[in-house]
């Protein structure tokens, strides 16, 4: 695995990640997902969490063959996306008696279209260090 690539593509994908999130969740569906009441968001967790993202989709995209372009780099984001979303939905739905299949829908939708963005980003950025 090349560190340099990780790190970097690292860092841009959770870069990437906290900024598509703040758009789409903080600006543009901000109404549509229900806050806790008495809830405030603590945006240290909410970066950091990004950050996570960005490192584990470097991590992946760096493992055996690098992954360098961008088509490549989205179709791989898109089903890790998928499938995290799919997974974090059913986990944050364990204590509702009932699931708000909208909800989780609109969640997985904008999930992977951020990580078809974060994957497209980090696959870019690893052909630019080669």
């Amino acid at each position: 695995m090349n560190v340099k690539n990780f790190l970097i593509g690292g860092i841009v994908g959770g870069i990437a990640d906290f900024l598509m999130g703040w758009l789409l969740y903080g600006m543009l569906l901000k109404d549509f997902f229900p806050k806790p009441e008495g809830a405030a968001e603590n945006l240290t967790f909410i970066f950091l969490g990004c950050m996570c993202f960005g490192f584990m989709m470097s991590f992946i995209f760096n493992q055996g063959e690098v992954i360098s372009k961008c088509v490549p780099g989205v179709k791989l984001a898109i089903g890790i996306g998928l499938f995290m979303s799919l997974s974090m939905s059913f986990f944050n739905g364990m204590y509702s008696a009932t699931l708000n299949w909208q909800l989780v829908a609109v969640d997985v939708l904008v999930s992977v279209v951020i990580a078809a963005i974060v994957g497209a980003v980090i696959a870019v950025t690893n052909g630019k260090l080669k």
